[in-house]
């Protein structure tokens, strides 16, 4: 991805903007829009993304977006929308990358979550709130869960993926059954099949989730998440 200045074209970090890095390589085939704004289809998440801040790429972000659908934006400055928005929601978020700490639990084991699964996961997602979780979210890659007494009790997945890098997402914990190292196990578990494929793990929290920031991870950067809406 580049950006032009007066000279010469300068490369971007693919994770300076994680969406629009995405939406325009490995997961190009999800994208709905054009060359001035790109989202993932709602059904599948609300992240979305523009080539610049300027006011044709608005223009073309309010193109996609139909009656009180939002978009989340993370990009590496604070967004200033037209007032043909408004803004829902404006936080910063830290970035994080590389390998989490490992962790085992003796006779705990992962499994992988699929479509059968999606009831039970957004019903924790929708109790844990770790973030966007759509009907079909669990299409941006592989999902993970623990299970005890047959309820999902944890589950962390993939989602967004630029470049070779490869976002660890819905890191979520059941009220009932935190404290107890499930998360970082699973984090564990979904870090190494991304490595695996030869690829570089990533995670966003917001920046007030001070509990959830380090993990064995590095901060890479600070980025702004933006929630906009159409004004009807």
């Amino acid at each position: 991805m580049l950006v032009a200045s007066e000279s010469r074209p300068v490369p971007v970090h693919p994770l300076d903007r994680p969406i629009w890095g995405a939406l325009t390589t490995r997961q190009q085939s999800l994208a709905e829009g054009g060359a001035l704004a790109r989202r993932y289809p709602p059904a599948i998440a609300p992240f979305a993304d523009m080539v610049d801040m300027s006011p044709q790429s608005f223009a073309a972000l309010g193109a996609i977006l139909s009656g009180s659908e939002i978009a989340v934006l993370f990009t590496p400055d604070a967004v200033t929308a037209p007032d043909e928005f408004k803004i829902l929601l404006a936080e910063t978020g830290e970035q994080m990358i590389g390998t989490p700490a490992e962790s085992s639990l003796p006779g705990i084991e992962t499994v992988t979550l699929g479509v059968n699964d999606v009831p039970e996961m957004m019903a924790l997602t929708e109790l844990t709130k770790p973030g966007p979780f759509s009907a079909r979210t669990h299409e941006l890659g592989t999902f993970l869960g623990i299970r005890i007494d047959g309820q999902l009790v944890a589950m962390t997945g993939e989602r967004m993926k630029p470049g070779h890098y490869t976002e660890m997402t819905a890191v979520c914990v059941h009220p009932d059954h935190r404290g107890r190292g499930y998360a970082q196990m699973l984090l564990g578990a979904v870090a190494r099949q991304i490595v695996s494929r030869g690829e570089i793990p990533f995670l966003h929290v917001f920046s007030n989730n001070t509990s959830a920031i380090g993990q064995g991870m590095e901060i890479r950067r600070r980025l702004h998440v933006t929630v906009l809406q159409k004004r009807i």
